[in-house]
Protein backbone atom coordinates (compact mmCIF):
# COMPACT_ATOMS: atom_id res chain seq x y z
CA UNK A 1 0.00 0.00 0.00
CA UNK A 2 1.10 3.21 -1.12
CA UNK A 3 2.34 5.73 1.58
CA UNK A 4 -0.47 8.65 1.18
CA UNK A 5 -3.10 5.59 1.54
CA UNK A 6 -1.83 4.27 4.70
CA UNK A 7 -1.57 7.82 5.65
CA UNK A 8 -5.20 8.30 5.12
CA UNK A 9 -6.39 5.66 6.33
CA UNK A 10 -4.55 6.05 9.57
CA UNK A 11 -6.21 9.57 9.52
CA UNK A 12 -9.39 8.01 8.91
CA UNK A 13 -9.01 5.46 11.97
CA UNK A 14 -8.26 8.31 14.25
CA UNK A 15 -11.16 10.38 13.23
CA UNK A 16 -13.12 7.45 14.10
CA UNK A 17 -11.67 6.61 17.11
CA UNK A 18 -11.49 10.39 18.48
CA UNK A 19 -15.03 10.80 17.81
CA UNK A 20 -16.29 9.10 20.58
CA UNK A 21 -13.97 11.03 22.89
CA UNK A 22 -15.15 14.02 21.42
CA UNK A 23 -19.14 13.75 21.99
CA UNK A 24 -18.05 12.64 25.69
CA UNK A 25 -15.75 15.68 26.35
CA UNK A 26 -18.64 18.22 24.90
CA UNK A 27 -20.44 19.92 27.39
CA UNK A 28 -23.87 19.40 28.21
CA UNK A 29 -25.94 22.19 27.98
CA UNK A 30 -28.84 22.98 29.61
CA UNK A 31 -31.18 26.54 29.64
CA UNK A 32 -32.91 28.06 32.39
CA UNK A 33 -35.71 30.29 31.16
CA UNK A 34 -37.04 31.90 34.26
CA UNK A 35 -38.59 34.86 36.09
CA UNK A 36 -35.39 36.37 37.09
CA UNK A 37 -37.31 39.82 37.66
CA UNK A 38 -41.14 40.63 37.32
CA UNK A 39 -44.12 39.76 39.35
CA UNK A 40 -42.97 36.14 40.07
CA UNK A 41 -39.21 37.23 40.66
CA UNK A 42 -39.09 35.61 44.29
CA UNK A 43 -40.50 32.22 42.62
CA UNK A 44 -37.84 32.34 40.11
CA UNK A 45 -34.65 32.86 42.19
CA UNK A 46 -35.61 30.12 44.39
CA UNK A 47 -35.84 27.83 41.50
CA UNK A 48 -32.69 28.73 40.38
CA UNK A 49 -31.18 28.15 43.56
CA UNK A 50 -32.69 24.75 43.97
CA UNK A 51 -31.68 23.60 40.46
CA UNK A 52 -27.99 24.68 40.87
CA UNK A 53 -27.96 22.95 44.56
CA UNK A 54 -29.61 19.70 42.76
CA UNK A 55 -27.05 19.81 39.65
CA UNK A 56 -24.44 20.08 42.31
CA UNK A 57 -25.77 17.13 44.74
CA UNK A 58 -27.07 14.68 41.98
CA UNK A 59 -23.73 14.74 40.46
CA UNK A 60 -21.88 14.46 43.68
CA UNK A 61 -19.65 17.90 43.10
CA UNK A 62 -18.83 17.06 39.85
CA UNK A 63 -21.31 18.82 37.61
CA UNK A 64 -20.27 16.51 34.94
CA UNK A 65 -22.40 12.96 34.05
CA UNK A 66 -20.08 10.61 32.20
CA UNK A 67 -17.38 12.91 31.69
CA UNK A 68 -19.15 15.61 29.88
CA UNK A 69 -19.66 19.11 32.17
CA UNK A 70 -23.23 20.39 32.86
CA UNK A 71 -23.33 24.00 31.52
CA UNK A 72 -26.27 26.39 32.45
CA UNK A 73 -27.12 28.77 30.23
CA UNK A 74 -29.82 31.45 32.40
CA UNK A 75 -32.55 33.54 30.46
CA UNK A 76 -34.59 36.14 32.39
CA UNK A 77 -38.56 35.73 30.57
CA UNK A 78 -39.74 39.17 33.07
CA UNK A 79 -42.60 36.90 33.57
CA UNK A 80 -43.34 37.70 29.65
CA UNK A 81 -45.23 35.12 27.79
CA UNK A 82 -43.67 36.17 24.61
CA UNK A 83 -39.96 37.15 25.87
CA UNK A 84 -40.27 33.63 27.27
CA UNK A 85 -40.55 32.14 23.94
CA UNK A 86 -38.24 34.07 22.11
CA UNK A 87 -35.53 33.35 24.73
CA UNK A 88 -36.28 29.54 24.45
CA UNK A 89 -35.64 29.57 20.44
CA UNK A 90 -32.41 31.13 21.01
CA UNK A 91 -31.11 28.66 23.72
CA UNK A 92 -31.96 26.04 21.55
CA UNK A 93 -30.39 28.10 18.18
CA UNK A 94 -27.84 30.22 18.85
CA UNK A 95 -26.95 28.38 22.16
CA UNK A 96 -27.20 25.24 21.42
CA UNK A 97 -29.17 24.01 24.03
CA UNK A 98 -29.30 20.40 24.42
CA UNK A 99 -32.39 20.63 26.87
CA UNK A 100 -34.45 23.58 28.95
CA UNK A 101 -36.09 24.11 32.13
CA UNK A 102 -38.66 26.34 33.36
CA UNK A 103 -40.47 28.73 33.23
CA UNK A 104 -42.15 30.30 36.39
CA UNK A 105 -44.82 31.61 35.04
CA UNK A 106 -47.93 29.14 33.29
CA UNK A 107 -48.55 32.10 30.68
CA UNK A 108 -44.91 31.96 29.93
CA UNK A 109 -45.08 27.89 30.05
CA UNK A 110 -47.66 28.04 27.25
CA UNK A 111 -45.89 30.17 25.10
CA UNK A 112 -43.05 28.09 25.05
CA UNK A 113 -44.82 24.56 24.79
CA UNK A 114 -44.64 25.01 20.65
CA UNK A 115 -40.92 26.11 20.57
CA UNK A 116 -39.75 22.57 22.31
CA UNK A 117 -41.45 21.14 19.61
CA UNK A 118 -40.37 22.68 16.75
CA UNK A 119 -36.67 22.44 17.28
CA UNK A 120 -37.30 18.81 19.14
CA UNK A 121 -35.85 19.60 22.59
CA UNK A 122 -36.77 18.67 25.59
CA UNK A 123 -38.60 21.48 27.98
CA UNK A 124 -38.58 20.53 31.56
CA UNK A 125 -41.44 22.64 33.40
CA UNK A 126 -40.75 23.99 36.74
CA UNK A 127 -42.76 25.25 38.32
CA UNK A 128 -45.41 26.54 36.07
CA UNK A 129 -48.47 24.70 37.23
CA UNK A 130 -51.35 25.36 34.68
CA UNK A 131 -52.96 21.77 34.12
CA UNK A 132 -52.98 22.89 30.02
CA UNK A 133 -49.34 22.78 30.09
CA UNK A 134 -49.17 18.62 30.52
CA UNK A 135 -53.29 18.71 29.21
CA UNK A 136 -54.77 20.35 25.58
CA UNK A 137 -51.51 21.88 24.86
CA UNK A 138 -48.81 19.22 25.88
CA UNK A 139 -46.44 17.69 23.11
CA UNK A 140 -43.83 14.93 24.07
CA UNK A 141 -41.20 17.38 24.79
CA UNK A 142 -43.00 18.67 27.70
CA UNK A 143 -41.93 16.87 31.02
CA UNK A 144 -42.75 18.44 34.17
CA UNK A 145 -41.32 18.26 37.47
CA UNK A 146 -43.60 20.42 38.95
CA UNK A 147 -46.93 20.16 40.63
CA UNK A 148 -50.01 20.57 38.21
CA UNK A 149 -53.30 23.07 39.25
CA UNK A 150 -54.82 18.96 39.40
CA UNK A 151 -52.84 17.99 41.78
CA UNK A 152 -52.71 21.42 43.84
CA UNK A 153 -56.84 21.14 43.71
CA UNK A 154 -57.24 17.55 45.02
CA UNK A 155 -54.88 17.20 47.50
CA UNK A 156 -56.74 20.52 48.94
CA UNK A 157 -60.10 18.97 48.10
CA UNK A 158 -58.99 15.97 50.29
CA UNK A 159 -58.35 18.63 53.20
CA UNK A 160 -61.56 20.41 53.33
CA UNK A 161 -64.36 18.40 50.91
CA UNK A 162 -66.32 16.78 53.67
CA UNK A 163 -70.74 16.94 53.68
CA UNK A 164 -72.00 20.09 55.09
CA UNK A 165 -69.45 22.35 53.94
CA UNK A 166 -70.32 25.15 51.45
CA UNK A 167 -67.14 26.62 49.54
CA UNK A 168 -66.63 29.71 47.54
CA UNK A 169 -63.22 30.35 45.94
CA UNK A 170 -60.67 33.51 45.24
CA UNK A 171 -58.69 33.03 42.39
CA UNK A 172 -56.19 35.13 40.26
CA UNK A 173 -57.56 35.62 36.77
CA UNK A 174 -55.31 34.03 34.72
CA UNK A 175 -54.14 30.71 33.52
CA UNK A 176 -52.97 29.72 37.00
CA UNK A 177 -56.01 30.43 38.78
CA UNK A 178 -58.17 29.56 36.83
CA UNK A 179 -56.90 26.04 35.88
CA UNK A 180 -57.05 26.08 39.65
CA UNK A 181 -60.05 26.62 40.58
CA UNK A 182 -61.54 24.19 37.40
CA UNK A 183 -59.63 21.29 39.16
CA UNK A 184 -60.53 22.15 42.48
CA UNK A 185 -64.35 22.42 41.22
CA UNK A 186 -63.71 19.18 39.46
CA UNK A 187 -62.20 17.48 42.55
CA UNK A 188 -65.16 18.48 45.11
CA UNK A 189 -67.54 15.53 46.03
CA UNK A 190 -69.11 16.46 49.13
CA UNK A 191 -69.30 20.04 49.83
CA UNK A 192 -71.43 22.67 48.01
CA UNK A 193 -69.38 25.12 45.69
CA UNK A 194 -71.29 28.61 45.43
CA UNK A 195 -69.24 30.90 43.52
CA UNK A 196 -66.11 31.56 42.00
CA UNK A 197 -64.74 35.16 42.32
CA UNK A 198 -61.67 36.06 40.02
CA UNK A 199 -59.37 39.20 40.43
CA UNK A 200 -56.65 40.76 38.49
CA UNK A 201 -53.15 39.36 39.33
CA UNK A 202 -52.00 42.81 40.30
CA UNK A 203 -54.71 43.09 42.83
CA UNK A 204 -54.00 44.61 45.86
CA UNK A 205 -57.54 45.72 47.53
CA UNK A 206 -59.33 42.63 48.03
CA UNK A 207 -62.59 44.81 49.83
CA UNK A 208 -65.00 44.68 46.45
CA UNK A 209 -64.01 40.81 45.82
CA UNK A 210 -64.46 39.76 49.52
CA UNK A 211 -67.80 41.44 49.39
CA UNK A 212 -69.12 39.32 46.91
CA UNK A 213 -67.68 36.33 48.48
CA UNK A 214 -68.98 37.06 51.87
CA UNK A 215 -72.66 37.98 50.41
CA UNK A 216 -72.71 34.53 48.72
CA UNK A 217 -71.54 32.67 51.78
CA UNK A 218 -73.23 34.70 54.89
CA UNK A 219 -76.59 33.18 54.62
CA UNK A 220 -75.18 29.73 54.01
CA UNK A 221 -75.88 26.75 56.59
CA UNK A 222 -72.73 24.33 58.19
CA UNK A 223 -69.67 25.02 57.65
CA UNK A 224 -68.21 27.83 55.05
CA UNK A 225 -65.08 28.58 53.55
CA UNK A 226 -62.96 30.62 51.08
CA UNK A 227 -60.59 28.81 49.42
CA UNK A 228 -58.11 30.78 47.81
CA UNK A 229 -55.34 29.90 45.20
CA UNK A 230 -52.82 32.78 44.55
CA UNK A 231 -49.22 33.43 43.25
CA UNK A 232 -47.24 36.59 43.16
CA UNK A 233 -47.50 39.58 44.86
CA UNK A 234 -50.90 41.25 46.67
CA UNK A 235 -52.11 39.34 49.77
CA UNK A 236 -55.70 38.12 49.65
CA UNK A 237 -55.25 36.85 53.47
CA UNK A 238 -56.53 40.66 54.14
CA UNK A 239 -59.96 39.53 53.34
CA UNK A 240 -59.57 38.03 57.35
CA UNK A 241 -59.71 41.58 58.22
CA UNK A 242 -63.22 41.86 57.14
CA UNK A 243 -64.84 40.49 59.93
CA UNK A 244 -65.63 37.11 58.58
CA UNK A 245 -65.86 35.45 62.13
CA UNK A 246 -68.87 37.13 62.46
CA UNK A 247 -70.00 34.82 59.63
CA UNK A 248 -68.35 32.04 60.52
CA UNK A 249 -66.37 31.97 57.40
CA UNK A 250 -63.23 29.92 57.53
CA UNK A 251 -59.95 30.18 54.63
CA UNK A 252 -58.76 27.73 52.92
CA UNK A 253 -55.74 27.44 51.15
CA UNK A 254 -52.76 25.70 49.76
CA UNK A 255 -48.75 26.10 50.77
CA UNK A 256 -46.81 28.62 49.42
CA UNK A 257 -43.49 30.41 49.90
CA UNK A 258 -42.12 31.37 53.28
CA UNK A 259 -42.83 35.18 53.00
CA UNK A 260 -46.18 34.48 51.94
CA UNK A 261 -46.77 32.49 54.82
CA UNK A 262 -46.61 35.08 57.12
CA UNK A 263 -50.07 36.48 56.75
CA UNK A 264 -51.07 32.60 57.87
CA UNK A 265 -49.41 33.16 61.61
CA UNK A 266 -53.26 35.03 61.99
CA UNK A 267 -54.77 31.93 60.54
CA UNK A 268 -53.99 29.22 63.32
CA UNK A 269 -56.23 26.08 62.54
CA UNK A 270 -56.26 26.63 59.10
CA UNK A 271 -56.10 23.48 56.78
CA UNK A 272 -55.26 22.96 53.38
CA UNK A 273 -52.21 21.23 51.07
CA UNK A 274 -49.27 22.20 50.03
CA UNK A 275 -46.34 20.90 47.53
CA UNK A 276 -43.46 21.59 49.99
CA UNK A 277 -42.45 22.79 53.69
CA UNK A 278 -39.13 21.98 54.26
CA UNK A 279 -39.85 20.78 57.83
CA UNK A 280 -41.84 18.11 56.45
CA UNK A 281 -40.49 15.41 53.96
CA UNK A 282 -38.34 12.74 55.80
CA UNK A 283 -35.92 11.27 53.30
CA UNK A 284 -31.87 11.36 52.49
CA UNK A 285 -32.64 14.21 49.74
CA UNK A 286 -34.43 16.48 51.54
CA UNK A 287 -31.91 16.32 54.52
CA UNK A 288 -29.16 17.35 51.85
CA UNK A 289 -31.35 19.94 50.31
CA UNK A 290 -31.89 21.73 53.68
CA UNK A 291 -28.15 21.23 55.33
CA UNK A 292 -26.96 22.40 51.91
CA UNK A 293 -29.37 25.71 52.04
CA UNK A 294 -28.78 26.34 56.06
CA UNK A 295 -24.88 26.26 55.29
CA UNK A 296 -24.91 28.72 52.13
CA UNK A 297 -27.78 30.77 53.46
CA UNK A 298 -28.47 30.40 56.74
CA UNK A 299 -32.10 29.87 56.44
CA UNK A 300 -34.15 27.06 55.36
CA UNK A 301 -34.71 26.25 51.69
CA UNK A 302 -37.91 27.72 50.25
CA UNK A 303 -41.21 26.05 48.23
CA UNK A 304 -39.89 26.82 44.76
CA UNK A 305 -36.07 25.87 45.90
CA UNK A 306 -37.08 21.85 46.04
CA UNK A 307 -38.67 22.12 42.82
CA UNK A 308 -35.71 23.71 41.14
CA UNK A 309 -33.88 20.69 43.09
CA UNK A 310 -36.15 18.20 41.87
CA UNK A 311 -36.04 19.14 38.34
CA UNK A 312 -32.14 18.69 38.57
CA UNK A 313 -32.30 14.98 39.94
CA UNK A 314 -34.58 14.38 37.05
CA UNK A 315 -31.96 15.85 34.47
CA UNK A 316 -29.23 13.72 35.91
CA UNK A 317 -30.65 10.73 36.20
CA UNK A 318 -32.11 10.66 32.83
CA UNK A 319 -28.40 11.22 31.69
CA UNK A 320 -27.08 9.07 33.58
CA UNK A 321 -29.92 6.27 32.04
CA UNK A 322 -28.74 7.46 28.53
CA UNK A 323 -24.62 7.41 30.04
CA UNK A 324 -24.58 11.13 29.07
CA UNK A 325 -26.20 11.16 25.50
CA UNK A 326 -28.40 14.26 24.98
CA UNK A 327 -30.27 12.73 22.20
CA UNK A 328 -33.90 13.74 22.29
CA UNK A 329 -35.17 10.36 21.48
CA UNK A 330 -32.81 8.79 24.09
CA UNK A 331 -34.02 11.40 26.56
CA UNK A 332 -37.59 10.84 25.92
CA UNK A 333 -37.12 7.23 26.31
CA UNK A 334 -35.44 7.11 29.66
CA UNK A 335 -37.89 9.59 31.26
CA UNK A 336 -41.02 7.82 30.38
CA UNK A 337 -42.14 5.93 33.35
CA UNK A 338 -39.01 6.59 35.07
CA UNK A 339 -39.01 6.86 38.68
CA UNK A 340 -36.05 9.25 40.85
CA UNK A 341 -35.62 10.61 44.13
CA UNK A 342 -36.43 14.33 45.18
CA UNK A 343 -36.64 16.33 48.19
CA UNK A 344 -40.51 15.00 48.41
CA UNK A 345 -39.03 11.42 48.13
CA UNK A 346 -39.92 9.15 44.88
CA UNK A 347 -41.73 10.91 41.75
CA UNK A 348 -42.19 8.95 38.45
CA UNK A 349 -43.50 10.74 35.29
CA UNK A 350 -46.52 9.62 33.63
CA UNK A 351 -45.72 7.85 30.30
CA UNK A 352 -49.62 9.05 28.70
CA UNK A 353 -48.34 13.21 29.55
CA UNK A 354 -44.87 13.42 31.18
CA UNK A 355 -46.48 15.06 34.41
CA UNK A 356 -44.48 14.13 37.58
CA UNK A 357 -46.71 11.79 40.15
CA UNK A 358 -45.96 12.94 43.58
CA UNK A 359 -46.81 13.00 47.39
CA UNK A 360 -48.82 16.09 48.80
CA UNK A 361 -49.13 16.78 52.33
CA UNK A 362 -52.71 17.60 54.31
CA UNK A 363 -51.56 20.20 56.91
CA UNK A 364 -52.99 22.13 59.95
CA UNK A 365 -51.28 25.93 60.47
CA UNK A 366 -49.62 26.88 63.95
CA UNK A 367 -48.68 29.55 65.45
CA UNK A 368 -45.11 28.93 66.92
CA UNK A 369 -43.36 32.08 67.83
CA UNK A 370 -40.22 30.69 66.95
CA UNK A 371 -41.00 31.03 62.96
CA UNK A 372 -41.81 34.55 61.25
CA UNK A 373 -44.09 32.16 59.41
CA UNK A 374 -47.58 30.28 59.99
CA UNK A 375 -45.93 26.47 60.58
CA UNK A 376 -47.64 24.19 58.37
CA UNK A 377 -47.68 20.58 60.42
CA UNK A 378 -48.27 17.59 58.83
CA UNK A 379 -51.84 15.84 59.16
CA UNK A 380 -51.18 13.42 56.80
CA UNK A 381 -49.13 12.30 53.51
CA UNK A 382 -51.40 12.20 50.67
CA UNK A 383 -49.53 9.65 48.20
CA UNK A 384 -50.12 9.56 44.43
CA UNK A 385 -52.00 6.42 44.44
CA UNK A 386 -54.68 8.39 46.46
CA UNK A 387 -55.09 11.42 43.82
CA UNK A 388 -56.77 10.60 40.46
CA UNK A 389 -55.05 13.20 38.22
CA UNK A 390 -56.95 13.33 34.83
CA UNK A 391 -54.90 12.75 32.01
CA UNK A 392 -55.85 15.84 29.86
CA UNK A 393 -54.02 15.87 26.79
CA UNK A 394 -55.28 14.92 23.78
CA UNK A 395 -52.40 13.92 21.43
Amino acid sequence: MHRRSLIAVAAALAAVTAAPVFAQGKDIRIAHVYSKTGPLEAYGKQTQTGLMMGLEYATGGTMAVNGRKIVVIEKDDQGKPDLGKSLLATAYSDDKADLAVGPTASGVALAMLPVAEEYKKILLVEPAVADSITGDKWNKYIFRTGRNSSQDAISNAVAIDKAGTTIATLGQDNAFGRDGVKAFKEAIKSAKLVHEEYLPAATTDFTAGAQRLIDKLKDQPGRKVIWIVWAGAGNPFKIVDLDLKRYNIEIATGGNILPAMAAYKNLPGMEGATYYYFGIPKNPVNEALVAAHYKQFKAPPDFFTAGGFSSAMAIVAALKKTDGDTGTNKLIAAMEGMSFETPKGTMTFRKEDHQAMQSMYHFRIKNDPAFAWGVPELVREIKPSEMNIPIRNTR
